[in-house]
């Protein structure tokens, strides 16, 4: 029997096909500034499929966490708001999706405490997303918000009884975090928590234009508010190969490959089919490609998030609902965890 990460996904779709309404799912980001190409490929549109299908969808705001590798917060309430415009943009519905802030829902927070005393600090040393965070620190020094993130992100999906976290591979560790709070909390106070399982994303990876991971933090990625003209300049500065022939090689020309993945994931067909299309064009055609598909497949999510981003009272509106459902969502989920541990 197949007990893979990936087999126990390839399950859980098949049980989403056939009763999406069973399961309720958090995700988010933190609001450190605009969503790009790589956030919509690799999450935001996972998001949205899952949401149509009729999966709850809980999306978080992640404003406290911004402080966990940052000594300040700056620009926040402008990166909060252009962030809801992102996802309303990317086809996020509010309507159906509870959209909140953590700075929003003091119950969510309040769980910390009690999760915390449910970890060792060995097993928070161990996490290798720790690790890796506080390697690529921009901090000084290591808070100690951000070594209990992991606990962190517990609260976050537990205080709403999500069954169900969208994650790639790399976050797995956290995401084991959180399985192991849930169980020690219920196994010593009572059921309270379930034990929220992983979907793993098969969003493929996207370079940035000079070659490296694709960051909010390099310049080196299209953002979903980019204009048609900023994408162009982008584009064209991308860093590509000696190779004029395109071809779809990813382990061996990861540069081109990307942005052959890029312009097919715009059109919907596959890379291998598009590379053969530019065959002997070289990097000039490829770029044009790209820079063509990428502003027609954006060219609507553009529209509509210049429309609600302009539209402020509307942003705020939208998290003042979200805020005040997960608010009672949290509340409820507090008063049961105080009452398994009082009794």
């Amino acid at each position: 029997m197949d007990t893979t990460p990936e087999a126990r996904s390839r399950e859980l779709e098949e049980r989403i096909a056939a009763d999406p309404g069973a399961f309720r799912i958090l995700t988010g980001d933190r609001p450190t500034g605009p969503l790009h190409l790589g956030h919509y490929f690799g999450t935001l549109a996972n998001r949205v499929r899952l949401q149509r299908a009729g999966v709850e969808l809980f999306v978080l705001v992640a404003d406290y966490q911004v402080l966990t590798d940052r000594d300040v917060a700056d620009h926040l309430t402008e990166y909060v708001e252009g962030l809801v415009a992102d996802y309303l943009a990317a086809g996020i519905d509010p309507s159906a999706a509870t959209v909140f802030r953590h700075s929003s829902v003091p119950a969510l927070n309040q769980l910390m405490l009690p999760f915390l005393s449910l970890v060792s600090i060995a097993e928070l040393s161990r996490n290798p997303t720790v690790k890796d965070e506080i390697a690529t620190s921009r901090q000084s020094a290591v808070s100690g918000l951000m070594f209990t993130y992991p606990v962190h992100q517990a609260a976050d999906i537990l205080f709403c009884k999500a069954n169900l976290v969208p994650v790639g591979k790399d976050q797995l560790p956290h995401q084991e975090i959180t399985r192991t709070v849930a169980r020690r909390f219920n196994e010593r106070y009572g059921p309270v928590f379930p034990v929220p399982d992983a979907l793993l994303s098969a969003a493929p990876l996207l370079l940035g234009t000079d070659g490296n991971k694709m960051s909010k933090s390099r310049g080196n990625a299209i953002n979903l508010s980019a204009t048609e003209d900023e994408t162009a300049r982008l584009v064209r500065r991308a860093v590509t190969d000696a190779n004029r022939h395109i071809t779809y090689e990813p382990e061996t020309r990861p540069q081109v490959s990307s942005l052959v993945l890029l312009a097919a994931l715009c059109q919907d067909r596959d890379p291998h089919t598009v590379a053969a299309e530019i065959g002997d064009g070289g990097a000039a055609a490829l770029k044009k490609v790209v820079t063509d598909s990428v502003n027609e497949f954006l060219r609507p999510i553009r529209a509509r998030r210049a429309e609600v981003a302009a539209d402020r009272a509307y942003l705020r509106a939208v998290l003042a609902e979200g805020d005040e459902r997960a608010n009672a969502v949290a509340e409820r989920t507090l008063a049961e965890v105080r009452e398994a541990m009082s009794s």
